[in-house]
């Protein structure tokens, strides 16, 4: 290794750190504050949820990994354009190419890490969060429910108040006591008086109700004619439907297979899910030539400005992958093309900013054109 490739690998490494730990701070600084707001939402104590917040950080790597891989070559290449150091380099023959050669070492390494992270860490983290959640937030799905205070529900569709309120040592079920419920709908308003209530859920169907005993239900306005007033010895109420948290857990438990079990299952979830898998570290080959391409500049010109095409091409490179994920398990795309195509769409791109660098679209079009 030349001393010239120990350079630019020195700062490009200095760099990326650097970038990673703040990207990361942000990130991770954010998902720390969420999840000290669910801590003070649901009762729980923040030590139990960290590490909920922990599997959440790794499920969040390999793109932190890529942005500031991605972001740390610009910087670096630019950095030796604007000390026109690159200009000396490409005097005695050093030019872009030869930039991706000397760095081709450490996308080798950014590569199999993120495929690793994708393919078998990522799965599992998710995985272990969902069993994390079911030992906190899950287990005591119905904490929420706080005696003595009152709750909304269904975005307001429903406001409930228990004087007391227990959870048993299985924690299946929560007992209420003195029960005030308010259900709003398009008719007219339902008031619910109960002296108990127990918290249950359905296993048929997975909607979790709250099973009111010795009660009143009464529908209608103050001095409506139409009012009616219905005593009830037991009054099953719905508060979360099965059908929402069926949805929520196919798109879960498919995002935390294996990446072995997805190849063999098949369908359009397994096929978006393996995509999106292998998509991370293909995107960081295509992201580390687009990097040293943006990264040539006059040393007139500010690095501020291609940073921002950096970031602007991150952002559409991994939204365009996020429609055709989307797009694959809604099955308006064909897997077979699938997220694929934005890989060779940005392959394109790649081809047609180096011929235009090079003079050689130019030329090219000039000699097809019309005299």
């Amino acid at each position: 290794m030349t001393i010239i490739s120990r350079y630019i690998l020195k700062n490009l490494v200095a760099l990326f750190i650097a970038i990673f730990f703040i990207i990361g701070l942000i990130v991770f600084g954010n998902q720390f504050v969420l999840t000290a707001q669910k801590s003070v939402e649901h009762s729980i104590p923040l030590q139990e949820l960290m590490p909920i917040a922990g599997f959440k950080m790794l499920r969040d790597l390999p793109i932190i990994l890529s942005l500031s891989f991605f972001l740390s070559i610009i910087v670096s290449i630019s950095q030796l354009y604007k000390n026109s150091e690159a200009i000396v380099m490409n005097s005695v023959g050093i030019g872009e190419k030869n930039f991706l050669n000397i760095i081709k070492p450490l996308v080798f390494i950014m590569f199999t890490l993120i495929f690793f992270l994708s393919v078998y860490g990522v799965p599992w983290a998710k995985q272990q969060k969902s069993y994390a959640e079911d030992e906190t937030i899950n287990a005591s799905e119905f904490s929420f429910i706080s005696e003595g205070k009152f709750e909304s529900f269904k975005n307001g569709e429903i406001v409930f108040y228990a004087s007391e309120s227990s959870i048993p040592n299985n924690a299946d079920e929560q007992n209420m006591e003195e029960i005030f419920i308010y259900l709003s709908n398009d008719e007219s308003p339902i008031i619910v008086l109960a002296s108990e209530a127990i918290k249950y859920t359905d296993s048929n169907n997975d909607s979790i109700y709250l099973r009111l005993k010795d009660g009143m239900r009464y529908e209608g306005l103050p001095g409506d004619d139409n009012a009616r007033i219905l005593n009830f010895d037991k009054y099953d109420l719905e508060i979360v439907s099965g059908e929402v948290q069926k949805s929520i857990s196919n798109f879960s438990e498919i995002e935390e297979k294996k990446s072995l079990d997805l190849l063999l299952d098949g369908g359009n979830l397994a096929n978006a899910e393996i995509q999106w898998r292998l998509s991370q570290p293909i995107s960081i080959l295509i992201l580390s030539i687009i990097g040293v391409f943006l990264g040539k500049t006059s040393p007139r010109t500010g690095k501020g400005v291609n940073l921002l095409f950096g970031v602007i091409i991150f952002m559409l490179y991994n939204n365009g992958l996020l429609v055709a994920k989307n797009s694959i398990e809604s099955g308006q795309l064909n897997p077979y093309l699938g997220l694929w195509s934005i890989h060779i769409l940005l392959v394109l791109f790649v081809i047609i900013f180096y011929q235009f660098r090079q003079g050689k679209l130019a030329n090219f079009i000039a000699k097809i054109s019309p005299l």
